[in-house]
């Protein structure tokens, strides 16, 4: 019996290449590239290929590239066409959303209008993909349900760029394309409304974010722990519990008191983590609409106390706290 005793390595299965079940009601065929990776096979299943596009993948592609490469070199072109300093200042670079005097109307390319046409170009492309996905698995007979898990992403997405800002009747709320400058507009953003942390989306977010965390932490280290008994084998777990299953379920009701099954984990894991960018996405979409300063919203619902009061009087409170 192979003993797993090492959590930084993993044992690595490797037979002859297969090409998966035929696929059905499609005039594309699957590329036939078929190829080992040991350093992949470190993280995940070592084999490569065979990929399946059909033409929803191939324009998903194009769309894509189109928009990286409409990003990049707008980036380039804010250091003067200069290759070292694109590489040098690259996290501080943006792409930057049309400023608020065009509204929702159309500027100048070089005025917000580039961003406009890559971020077009970039949703057709993730919902494209998002097509594909939830085609390939009803071809595969599977369920839907990474569909719906990317399709939670693609909301809080749709929200930022596309949703919000058409209700705020200006381009300019919306998120520019860059690392920094992704994180400073959000930061932004939390001071222009009075504080993110008394949004009660954002805390149901965050909450379900490190919830998920946390069941894939502890869902993954149970199966390494029982893995030895051959616990990843959680299909047959699942209809015919075995002594990994015994072993888990006991650890967790001797230290917890209560245990998860090999299957209801998963849906535990699953709905923590499609909520969070689901209330991530409320949360957002609320604020400046509806909310126009979450602390003060939190201070008159009774969940943040008040400043003492001063000489100095917030003209921002007036009529508010009363």
């Amino acid at each position: 019996m192979t003993d797993y005793q090492n959590i930084f390595t993993r044992i690595q299965v490797r037979g002859p290449a297969y090409a998966g079940v035929e696929p059905t009601h499609t005039a594309w065929q699957r590329q036939p590239a078929l190829g080992f990776s040991y350093w992949l096979g470190k993280i995940g299943d070592a084999q490569l290929g065979p990929i399946y596009l059909g033409w929803t993948g191939v324009i998903s592609l194009m769309f894509g590239f189109v928009a990286f490469e409409i990003i990049g070199l707008n980036m380039l072109a804010s250091v003067n066409w200069s290759p070292m300093q694109f590489v040098r200042q690259l996290p501080w670079l943006a792409l930057e959303p049309p400023s608020a005097k065009w509204g929702l109307a159309l500027p100048p390319m070089a005025q917000g209008g580039w961003w406009i046409l890559a971020g077009f170009c970039l949703t057709v492309s993730i919902l494209l993909w998002w097509a594909k996905v939830y085609a390939r698995a009803r071809a595969l007979g599977m369920g839907t349900h990474v569909a719906w898990a990317f399709a939670a992403a693609i909301w809080l997405y749709l929200v930022l760029g596309f949703i919000r800002p058409l209700i705020m009747g200006s381009w300019s709320e919306a998120v520019p394309f860059g690392i920094f400058p992704h994180l400073d507009w959000v930061a932004a953003f939390s001071i222009r409304y009075g504080n993110l942390f008394y949004n009660p989306f954002h805390c149901l977010s965050i909450a379900f974010l490190y919830g998920s965390v946390l069941l894939f932490a502890m869902h993954a280290a149970t199966i390494l722990a029982v893995s030895r008994y051959g616990g990843e084998r959680e299909i047959e777990q699942i209809v015919d519990r075995g002594t990994a299953t015994e072993r888990a379920a006991l650890f967790w009701r001797w230290t917890m008191g209560f245990n998860a099954t090999m299957e209801s984990i998963h849906r535990w894991a699953w709905w923590f983590a499609v909520l969070c960018p689901l209330t991530g996405g409320m949360g957002i979409l609320l604020t400046g609409t509806v909310v126009d300063n979450w602390y003060l919203w939190a201070v008159a619902h009774g969940v943040a106390p008040a400043y003492p009061l001063n000489s100095i009087v917030d003209p921002a409170t007036v009529g508010v706290l009363k």
